[in-house]
């Protein structure tokens, strides 16, 4: 129970609250005001702005994840063959998410895609016989399918000194290496984004922001109603509330609060917070000689969120580069948190679990013991990897958000460390809440739907939702990955809307 709770009547009856202003909670508020106009959203914040944790451009690392070239979410088995299953349904996902964003821009609802979304090409580099090989049964393995149907393989030099200069100048020409590429990767502004969602979201009727207003008590009343109080962190002023539907999308800050909920269905679930950092790139020069997002192969005894990459950004209408990600550790579930979150999210329900996890994954904590020691020089030694002639004044160190990943309560081990994103929710419906990471923001559009599915289950069912969902989404209840045809005119609908035709180039 929050320190502060005073039994307050509640002020408000909104039929739903939002808690967290990020990216997930403007998608699901902009999806429920159009399938049920007449709702009334409360959007509780603790910060004084939108997007300002995991969703802003500079904390987050899904920059439009769509797995085209990120090789955590395609391992290879103990046969030798590559599982694909993650790779096809997150591009099946991001393919959802732009056709969301381009619906938006049609209805006049976002202004100039060019702010928040960007061609950019993305590209997976390897180097070594073994990864080499990986790699090529990779490409055969998703070629086959029509969400990477436009994968290109090469391991030509010559062409990739032309692609990528930055990454092949310098290199031991006796290298192994290979690459594949997709043309039709993007680049978003996650925080641009949200912002845009929400000042469209204010223009709307029965719809109220509340910032600087931290929540720490939520109780389910015996009419299934749930009672909220929000402080005012500025007045120390209490805010009651109380709605049919919450839904918790804080981020790290989830996890507290989905405690406090005390559902049933949210028993056992821990959280173990990872800190990011990115070399940034501060040489214009070198910035131009790049022009795509390119992933490695993560180092023996890394956990998949470490995979590196050589990544063009566009940040607040200029062009960067960042190269990362380097990981750190803080008991804060919150860049803007507080050092007590992992302590006090410990309770009986999730001990045995979080203890499991840990002593199931050594290496994750001497990665990151290393990673922590890690002086300027043994990053710049990462970053000579893939820029074999990097020099260290050309970059500086940018810390990044923090990331709770999601610890699962398991009947054979005890607990399991997921590298996902979970819903959680009760059974009736009536709240849901959002763990995990990646590919978090770049799904965020299925993931809502499928929140809407879970908790509004009779309304989701009928021809009203239905058909207002298919509006939005043209492949919605539809398989991209088992209609060429469908994929094509979906992307080709898309590409145009959002202004994706011509991927940025080199300079």
């Amino acid at each position: 129970m929050s320190l502060f709770h005073r039994h307050h009547e509640p002020t408000s009856h909104p039929d739903v609250i939002l808690i967290g202003a990020g990216i997930m909670s403007a998608t699901l508020g902009v999806l429920l005001k159009e399938l049920e106009p007449q709702l009334k959203i409360e959007i509780y914040e603790r910060l004084d702005v939108v997007a300002g944790e995991s969703t802003d451009a500079w904390n987050n690392a899904g920059t439009g994840h769509s797995a085209f070239c990120e090789l955590n979410y395609t391992p290879e088995k103990s046969d030798g063959s590559i599982d694909i299953s993650k790779a096809l349904k997150i591009a099946e996902q991001f393919e959802v998410s732009r056709q969301f964003w381009a619906w938006l821009v049609e209805k006049k609802c976002l202004d100039n895609p060019g702010s928040f979304i960007t061609p950019v090409p993305h590209m997976s580099f390897v180097w070594g016989e073994k990864n080499v090989h990986y790699l090529k049964k990779r490409f055969e393995a998703l070629k086959a399918h029509p969400l990477f149907g436009d994968m290109f393989y090469t391991e030509d030099k010559a062409l990739m000194k032309k692609w990528i200069p930055l990454i092949m100048e310098g290199r031991n020409e006796n290298d192994h290496v290979a690459l594949t590429r997709m043309d039709n990767g993007t680049d978003v502004n996650f925080g641009e984004l949200t912002r845009m969602l929400f000042k469209y979201l204010e223009t709307l009727p029965d719809v109220k922001i509340y910032l600087e207003h931290e929540v720490n008590y939520i109780k389910q009343r015996n009419d299934k109603h749930w009672e909220i109080e929000a402080k005012n962190i500025k007045t120390h002023d209490i805010r009651s509330t109380e709605a049919k539907f919450v839904f918790i999308g804080a981020g790290g800050g989830s996890l507290p609060l989905l405690e406090r909920a005390d559902i049933r269905e949210g028993e056992g679930f821990g959280g173990f917070p990872v800190g990011g950092q990115w070399l940034v790139c501060k040489n214009e020069e070198v910035i131009r000689k790049h022009a795509s997002k390119v992933y490695g192969v993560a180092d023996v005894g890394a956990p998949p969120m470490s995979v590196p990459h050589l990544d063009t950004r566009i940040i607040d209408g200029k062009r960067t580069l960042l190269f990362g990600p380097f990981a750190g550790f803080s008991t804060k579930f919150l860049k803007h948190g507080s050092v007590l979150d992992l302590p006090g999210s410990l309770q009986l329900d999730n001990l045995y679990p979080i203890i499991s996890a840990g002593l199931h994954n050594i290496s994750l904590t001497k990665y990151l013991l290393d990673q922590v020691r890690l002086t300027p020089e043994g990053r710049l030694e990462a970053l000579r990897k893939f820029v074999p002639e990097a020099k260290l004044d050309d970059w500086e160190l940018e810390e990044a958000g923090q990331r709770v990943q999601v610890i699962k309560k398991d009947d054979d081990v005890g607990g399991v460390l997921e590298f996902g994103t979970e819903i959680v929710n009760a059974s009736d419906g009536s709240i849901a809440a959002l763990l995990g990471a990646s590919p978090g923001a770049s799904v965020s559009v299925s993931v809502m739907i499928e929140v809407l599915n879970r908790c509004f289950k009779e309304r989701f069912k009928s021809e009203l939702w239905q058909n207002k969902l298919k509006g939005i989404i043209p492949s919605f209840g539809e398989s991209l990955d088992k209609s060429k045809d469908l994929c094509d005119e979906v992307r080709e609908r898309t590409t145009k809307i959002l202004n994706l035709a011509e991927p940025i180039e080199i300079i």
